[in-house]
Parts: structure tokens; sequence; C-alpha cells
């Protein structure tokens, strides 16, 4: 039988609410069911949950487990079982010139499969927006699992992720290399460092590339080793950072190696880069630089970055570097028109008038942009808009990775006066693609 052929009093009787402290377990439970993951979760893991979580925003939907439509249960005492999870919490993100806007991060989206398609992740989802934009968040953002999902909620993908692999045997680096030339060196680290010149680094980061989202606390504790719990134990990577000629560190390094040899005892190791932040273009250079430099690594894995990233050009062949997974990673929800846009900066000056759709109510209307390298106004009303676009294209633009005339050949944009999409799209341009390199 379909998931669809259930009874509309058990569809009804099944309620979508936030979690208390005492339910916790069970909507571990219910999201390491929905994620295909051994089901029962360890009283430490829920501990740390417990304490990191914010529970106003971590909703569950309730079936009952006995009653009309559910037999069996019924025979077996009644009560409610948690079938479905959803979380959120408070994020900040970059967008084109470094200002940060906030919003409403969403993760740990599961449906049981006892339970699909009876509308519980729309529910959950019409509930978390809605609060996010009485919040006054300007955007929702998460990482897609699945592309078909997350569209019909307003979202689009605002941020493509590439891995590159580079094969280190053709890539043309000076075998003797033992450094950077300009000054600066590369060190190796220990967590515990990482933990004190990380944050700010990141920070510096994010304050120059569009699409990087803010870290917590908590994140350099887990991503250092401070969260080891029994489902996820800790395996430390090895640690490096990049200084300038004066000490200052611009960059880090996070990575791992495999152990592999070839027959005849031919070292055949991959490192798999966790992630590479740097400041500049000498740490840049450095950090890969080094990672294709260690002894017996022959390939090296790039971890996500964005597709037009510096690393096959910082290599004297780059054709030594590939693309093996490239695709939509970072999807965004605008839910503040005005804001969105009058928070980001554009390299040229026009003006373009336009209307949003949106179905959901929360960022529709018509709407003139105003835009100059000096600031932007972003006023609604417009009484001939020039182009219709739906805010989940809006958001795929929003940031500068997709291409407006593009979406009007894919009739994803209707223009409404010849060449608006061309304007449209010279105005949200951005010299560099966003990046995210953090999942969540």
């Amino acid at each position: 039988m379909s998931s669809r052929a259930t009874t509309p009093e058990a569809r009804e009787a099944t309620t979508v609410r936030a979690v208390t402290e005492d339910e916790l377990p069970d909507w571990c439970r219910a999201l390491n069911t929905g994620f295909l993951r051994q089901p029962t979760t360890s009283p430490q893991t829920v501990a740390k949950r417990r304490a990191h979580f914010d529970l106003a925003r971590t909703r569950a939907a309730f079936a009952p487990a006995g009653g009309r439509g559910y037999p069996l249960l019924e025979e077996l005492g009644g009560g409610t079982r948690q079938v479905a999870t959803f979380r959120s919490f408070a994020q900040e993100l970059t967008v084109p010139g470094g200002a940060t806007v906030p919003t409403d991060a969403i993760t740990n989206v599961t449906v049981s499969p006892t339970h699909r398609r009876r509308g519980l992740l729309s529910r959950m989802m019409a509930a978390d927006l809605a609060e996010a934009k009485e919040r006054g968040d300007v955007a929702a953002t998460l990482i897609a699992a699945e592309y078909p999902i997350y569209g019909r909620f307003g979202f689009g993908p605002a941020a493509t992720g590439a891995v590159w692999e580079v094969d280190v045997s053709r890539a043309g680096l000076d075998p003797r290399w033992s450094g950077p030339d300009d000054g600066g060196r590369v060190d190796l680290a220990d967590p515990e460092e990482v933990r004190k010149v990380g944050p700010e680094l990141h920070e510096r980061l994010r304050a120059r590339v569009a699409g990087v989202v803010s870290r917590d606390e908590q994140w350099w504790q887990y991503n250092t080793g401070l969260w080891p719990t029994p489902e996820d134990p800790w395996a430390e990577p090895f640690h490096a950072v990049y200084r300038n000629a004066r000490g200052e560190v611009e960059g880090l390094v996070v990575y791992q190696s495999d152990d592999r040899w070839g027959d005849a005892k031919q070292p055949l190791n991959t490192a798999q880069v966790r992630q590479l932040i740097a400041v500049t273009p000498a740490a840049e250079r450095a950090l890969w630089t080094y990672v294709c430099s260690v002894d017996w690594i022959t390939t090296v894995r790039s971890g996500l970055r964005a597709p037009d990233d510096l690393l096959p050009h910082l290599l004297p062949d780059p054709r030594a570097a590939r693309i093996v997974t490239q695709a939509d990673f970072l999807w965004v929800r605008i839910l503040d028109v005005v804001r969105a846009l009058e928070a980001r900066s554009y390299d040229t000056s026009g003006e373009i008038a336009f209307e949003v759709l949106d179905p959901a109510g929360f960022a529709g209307g018509r709407f003139t942009l105003t835009a100059t390298p000096g600031g932007a106004v972003c006023s609604p009303g417009a009484a001939s808009p020039q182009l219709t676009v739906d805010v989940r294209e809006l958001g795929a633009l929003w940031l500068g990775d997709e291409s407006a005339v593009r979406l009007a050949a894919l009739g994803r944009l209707v223009e409404h006066e010849a060449g608006a999409a061309a304007g449209l799209g010279a105005l949200l341009r951005t010299s560099r693609r966003p990046w995210c390199p953090d999942v969540f």
C-alpha cells in the first residue's frame, strides 16, 4: 500500500511541534532512522546535543502509535512516536562585498520511511520559515541532500561545491621544495593551537568571501577533537598553518592521509584535505604546495572548493588537477528581498524593476533595485516590472553564482522587456563565485 494511503483521522492526529528535553532521545532515534544510521543514540551524544541545541527550534512530527489507521500499534498500547525531525539555528551568511546578514540555518531534516508523502516536511518547514521571518532573518539556508526537495519551499541553489583531485606526479612541482620563498613559513600545529588561531582566521575569511557562513565555538570544539562520542570517535588529522614574514597567521590547512602501498613498496597515499582557509594569495599558494609536497603523498583531494578555485593554476601543470565532483551545495531561501539586495555590493550601476513570485507569501511583490558601486536601494513597488522571477530563482541569483540570462533561456525567469535579464545579470554578477566551505 502506498504511504499516501493513510486515513484522514490518522493524518490529522499527527502533530508537529518543538521537542522537550525528555523527548530528545526519541528525536535522535527518529533522526538516525531517517538518515539510515544505527537507530539508538548513546547518552553521551544526547547530552551534547541537549547542551548545544535550541530546543525551541528543534521540531518533530508526533504520530499516534495507536488509534484509527494504526491497528497494530493500537494493540501495543497507544502513545505517540516521532516520525520526522527538523532543526534550525542562528547563522550569519556573507554576501558579495563582505557584509553579513542573519540567516535561519536548517539541518537535521528527516521523515521516517513509514510516514513519507504526508506533508510532514511541509508543515515543519512552514512553521520554521514563519518564525524566521518574524525574527527578521534575511534568508534561510541549508545543504540539500537531494536536489528535487527544496525548490518547492522557495530555496534555490546559491553556491556550487567542487572537489579537485591532484595527481602530484604530473603537477610539475619542484621536488626540492622546503617552504615558501616569500619570507613566510608553514608550521605544523596541534588542535589546541588551531582553537586559538582558527576562529579569528575564519572571521577574516568570511569578511571577504561571499557564501561563507559563521562558525560558533562548538564548531571549533567539535572539529578539533573535544566532542568525541561513541557514534563519532575522534581521529586526529594533521594541521598546518602559514605565517607571513611578520609571523602573522594567514592560512590553515587540515588534512588526513590513507596508508596505501603498491606491489613494489611504492607509496600511493592520498591526502584528503578537510579544510583549507587562506586570507592571502601567498598563504593559499604555500599551503597547497605544502600538501602536494608531503612525502609519500601521490594524490591530493581538495575537499569542498569553489568551481573557480585557484588550485589548478597554482600548479606548473594545471591539468594535474581535475574536478571529480561538482554539484549544487548551499541553498538559499530569500525572506526579505529589500534587505537581501541592499546588503550586498554591486560592481556597476543600474536600475531594474522586477516582480518576485512567492506562493508562501514571505517575500513576494514588486520592487525596484537602484544599484551603484557605492550602495543600493531596493524599493517596494514597481508599476511595470521589466521581469518576473520566482523567489527560488532569486535565491540562486543573489550571491552571484547563477546567470539571469541563463535562467531566462531555461524559462525560469520571464522578461517583460527585452534585455531585462541581461540588465539584472550585469548588476548581480560577481568577480568570483561564492563559496561555502561548511556542511551544516
